[in-house]
């Protein structure tokens, strides 16, 4: 009987102890390893036993219920260790193991997470099965075996088996997997019995080492080791992705994509953080450093082919920037760094000593038998700070940064005034008539160029990465002289804009900047396209500037014209005076107009251009991460946008309808300088007056 009981004990039944569910192959319905898991003991004493008392057939059902848990847990561990779904697909034809491997995936779920978590049940289950030996043992040396031997040396795993059971029972139920099921257990880890915690904590240890080895991978070599899909940082393109593919249309799609614009992609919108996968106790600010690293590692282990580092002459340009920069902050850079870049040209871009520093400290925390929240914070941070650091040697010195930015600067924010004014007085006739559709862009090359050769020096290195642009139109464009404003005032003093006030085709002008690696990883796309949208405004300013003082410099010269020709002719000039009593409101007018474009025009490129200049500057040279510059960058965006009324729509429009009232005002001048229409000019001023308070009032 009692070698029965050592039998149960691990998990064989027999004849006086029996398994509930082999009487189920009467009914065709047989056990094997694949059953799923019984919610209750189905290890039971035979019912025809009749030689036992109740109290040992109390006690050996209570016994047996450890047998039961035993054979329960043993077949999660084989199950979960079972690696025989990758010996099956050794032998078939490579291009369809993407397949067969997706097939079995599906089929069986493996995890590594799942095997970690059964290494360490092996484990428990070992120490149990050497208790169980030492029993047997035990009863044998002794003349006369009782049952409370056995008790006494299993008591401890009463404690132990029912809460793991519980736990592969969860597993299995739900289908948890990765970092879902080191929730699971970091949450039964916090309990009041300390061999079951110390248990569970082993377990958890098991899990984390998955874990470590993930991150090491990402952390370290910028690779993402997740075959079945339970790392919390994905691909993007994950669950987008047809599993049934075969590898021919994977192979066709990686050869179309270059490796510069997979590394694009990969670090804009390649990867993203797992909610499902990302356990608890890890913050989403660390996993968004996690996440940060591994892509700053990528790039740097990755650089683009077209990227080099030779000393020529462009680089040669840039370290003297470089140390130019360091010369005005020379306190806050160690001498260490300075020596580091003296020699740019000859090291990697992330040196393997940084890579073996990430992964000592990545090993550290594997090594530790406890999850310590503060240290995996602290290691974390610094692979962050070290990745971001090496980026920031890239991008700001190597790259040239603060280059490109002046270049953003003089053009799209029109700091090169002399070049802009040169190009709308080369462009002003070409812009009095409507845009062609097909040519209008070509048609304005040729002003754009020869203003370049009229005011750009040969060595603005940057101007050849800028290109006019005029996007094609969806409607047809009227003339900029039809395009007027019709604004109606209604009685409560306010004005109706119609749609009329939309800006004239040439208002379409825009500006394209090329950008090679790694510059795109700070320009992006969005960032580009906000500031095309300054330019497109200052341009459109500085225009209704010109055309002010265009219109000013034309009725006075038609005055001295005719002042002189009256002299000439002997005539009375109090025909010359009444004329210019007669124009005096449209001085004026034009006079208030002036003095309000030229004072918005100040106010932009002085107090809000230049000023967010020297705060960029500074955050700049202040700084040496990545991501700090991003986000310094991103608020100097802002800034210009919002202090320039940009994201304010009723604000915009009403400066853009005054600029369509102030183009409207020179073009009748020109077209009625020998006879203006005074009612005409009263209705501009009046609805111009209108738009000026309520831009002060908002």
């Amino acid at each position: 009987m009692l070698h029965e009981l050592l039998l149960a004990l691990l998990g064989f039944t027999g004849d006086l102890i029996v398994d509930e569910r082999e009487q189920r192959k009467t009914l065709g319905l047989a056990f094997n390893s694949d059953s799923p898991l019984s919610d209750e003991c189905t290890f039971k004493l035979a019912p025809d036993i009749s030689f036992i008392e109740p109290s040992e057939r109390d006690l050996i059902e209570r016994l047996i219920k450890l047998g039961f848990y035993y054979r329960e847990l043993d077949r999660f561990a084989k199950k979960s260790r079972n690696l025989s779904w990758i010996r099956s697909v050794t032998s078939v034809h490579p291009l369809e193991r993407a397949d067969e491997l997706s097939k079995q995936s599906r089929e069986k779920k493996p995890s590594v997470y799942r095997r970690a978590i059964a290494n360490g049940i092996g484990e428990i289950l070992s120490v149990y099965r050497s208790a169980v030996l030492h029993i047997e043992q035990k009863l044998l040396a002794e003349t006369t075996p009782i049952l409370a031997t056995v008790t006494e040396g299993l008591n401890k795993f009463f404690v132990l088996f029912p809460p793991l059971y519980e736990v592969i029972l969860e597993i299995e139920r739900d289908d948890i997997r990765g970092g879902q099921l080191l929730n699971v257990l970091n949450k039964r880890c916090h309990c009041g019995v300390p061999e079951l915690r110390t248990c569970l904590q082993r377990l958890l240890w098991n899990g984390h080492q998955v874990m470590y080895n993930q991150l090491a991978a990402w952390m370290v070599y910028g690779i993402l080791q997740d075959p079945h899909g339970e790392f919390f940082i994905k691909r993007q393109d994950d669950g987008d992705l047809d599993h049934r593919s075969s590898q021919e249309e994977v192979s066709e799609k990686l050869a179309r994509t270059s490796v510069h614009e997979t590394s694009l992609t990969d670090w804009h919108s390649g990867f993203h953080i797992s909610l499902d996968m990302l356990p608890d106790y890890i913050p989403m600010r660390l996993g968004e450093s996690i996440l940060f690293a591994g892509k700053a590692i990528r790039v740097l282990r990755n650089p683009s082919p077209a990227f080099q580092f030779q000393k020529d002459k462009s680089f040669q340009q840039t370290m003297r920037g470089s140390q130019r920069i360091r010369g005005f902050m020379h306190s806050d850079f160690p001498e260490t760094e300075t020596e580091l870049d003296a020699d740019l040209t000859g090291g990697e871009l992330l040196p393997q000593s940084e890579a073996d520093k990430i992964e000592a400290m990545l090993k550290d925390l594997k090594e530790s038998s406890e999850f310590h929240k503060r240290s995996f914070e602290c290691t974390v941070d610094s692979v962050r700070a070290i990745a971001a650091s090496h980026l920031w040697q890239l991008v700001v010195v190597r790259a040239d940064l603060n280059g490109h930015l002046k270049a953003l600067k003089d053009y799209f924010l029109l700091e090169k005034g002399d070049f802009f004014q040169c190009f709308l007085e080369e462009s002003r006739q070409l812009m009095r008539l409507p845009p062609r559709q097909s040519t209008g862009e070509s048609d304005l090359m040729v002003p754009f160029q020869l203003a370049a050769t009229k005011t750009i020096a040969e060595e603005d290195k940057y101007f050849s990465r800028v290109s006019l642009r005029m996007p094609s139109f969806g409607v047809t464009v009227r003339s900029s002289q039809a395009d007027m404003v019709r604004s109606k005032v209604s009685l409560t003093g306010k004005a109706n804009l119609t749609s009329d006030t939309s800006v004239d085709g040439w208002d379409a002008i825009a500006l394209e900047y090329s950008v090679d690696w790694p510059m795109q990883l700070f320009f992006t796309q969005e960032v580009l396209s906000k500031y095309l949208k300054v330019f497109q405004y200052l341009i459109r300013l500085k225009r209704t500037q010109m055309e002010l003082e265009k219109s000013w410099a034309s009725v006075m010269h038609q005055d001295h014209i005719e002042s002189a020709q009256h002299r000439k002719d002997g005539l009375n000039g109090s025909t010359s005076q009444q004329r210019r009593q007669g124009i005096r409101p449209m001085w004026r007018v034009r006079e208030h107009m002036a003095f309000l474009i030229r004072n918005l025009q100040f106010y932009i490129q002085v107090d809000v251009i230049e000023s967010q200049w020297k705060v960029l500057q500074t955050h700049i040279h202040d700084s040496q991460d990545f991501t700090e510059l991003v986000g310094f960058h991103q608020e100097y965006l802002s800034a210009l946008i919002s202090q320039s009324f940009l994201d304010i729509g009723s604000v915009s429009r009403i400066l853009d309808s005054i600029m369509k009232l102030c183009l409207q005002f020179c073009w009748n001048i020109e077209n009625q300088e020998s006879n203006p229409n005074t009612s005409e000019l009263e209705n501009i001023a009046e609805v111009r007056y209108l738009f000026t308070v309520i831009l002060i009032q908002r």
